[in-house]
């Protein structure tokens, strides 16, 4: 299924093409060493509330009618989410009832945004602009997105909250990309090779997340992957998960350089 809205592929550092101009080669990349595949809501952003709420705006934008009851969104994808809502209201599901709630989505997030809702009532998750930042600093390292939010909605999240222009958003995989979430990191990891001829080394990657659907993800895909109990889930419930690592927060920049690109 394809991005609802247009998905960038410009090198606009507003949208996260900032890499693209700073890197030099014949792939516009140094060697890449490490790729870190970030999740969105719960480990980079907190929307305080507002990206659950969009749902209920769109499908009502589409159907006339909002949900009695919320679905359990934390690690799954848009499009999961919205056929999981259709099924609860007891609405049969078509491929273009899906999408035309997508593109209400993508409507509705950008409206709470551009009215400066999703500002005032969200926030950057703890540590998370600093160590993006930092990582951005080392150019045999790139950074980018695995998430459930179609590619629009991503970059509305990350660019309210000032973290978008810290990774390359344009060799991410998104919800908007497949409903499958365990389908994400192998489509990201092709879009980086073809776009920077990295050889794929699993053993090189993390998945950065905060729901045991990250973990599933990073596994399917034979990656390694931090959980951070930042999200939905807490710290103890995320231990035992089998994850390779699990931390409370993203805070101690020093800690989380030296487990995810080794300095």
């Amino acid at each position: 299924m394809e991005s609802p809205g247009p998905r960038n592929t410009a090198a606009d550092p507003a949208v996260g093409g900032r890499r693209r101009l700073l890197h030099t080669g014949d792939y516009g990349y140094p060697m890449i060493h490490r790729v870190l595949l970030w999740d969105v809501d719960g480990t980079l952003v907190n929307t305080g509330g507002h990206g659950a709420a969009v749902f209920d705006l769109a499908l009502e934008g589409v159907l006339g009618v909002r949900p009695e009851a919320p679905v359990r969104m934390s690690g799954k994808t848009d499009p999961q989410i919205v056929r999981e809502y259709l099924s609860d209201m007891g609405i049969e599901e078509t491929p273009e009832l899906v999408e035309a709630v997508l593109l209400r989505l993508v409507i509705d997030l950008a409206a709470v945004a551009a009215t400066g809702e999703l500002a005032a009532g969200g926030r950057a998750c703890p540590g998370a602009a600093a160590i993006l930042a930092e990582i951005a600093n080392d150019p045999t390292v790139l950074s980018t997105l695995v998430t459930g939010n179609v590619y629009s909605n991503a970059v509305v999240k990350l660019a309210t909250f000032g973290l978008d222009k810290w990774l390359d958003l344009t060799v991410g995989a998104y919800g908007s990309d497949h409903h499958d979430r365990t389908s994400l990191v192998p489509l990201a990891l092709s879009r980086v090779a073809e776009q920077t001829g990295w050889q794929v080394d699993s053993n090189q990657v993390w998945v950065i997340g905060d729901t045991p659907r990250d973990l599933d993800c990073a596994r399917a895909a034979g990656v390694q992957c931090l959980l951070v109990g930042t999200g939905r889930y807490t710290t103890d419930s995320l231990e035992g998960l089998g994850a390779d690592a699990v931390l409370d927060n993203l805070c101690d920049t020093a800690a989380v350089l030296k487990l995810l690109i080794g300095r």
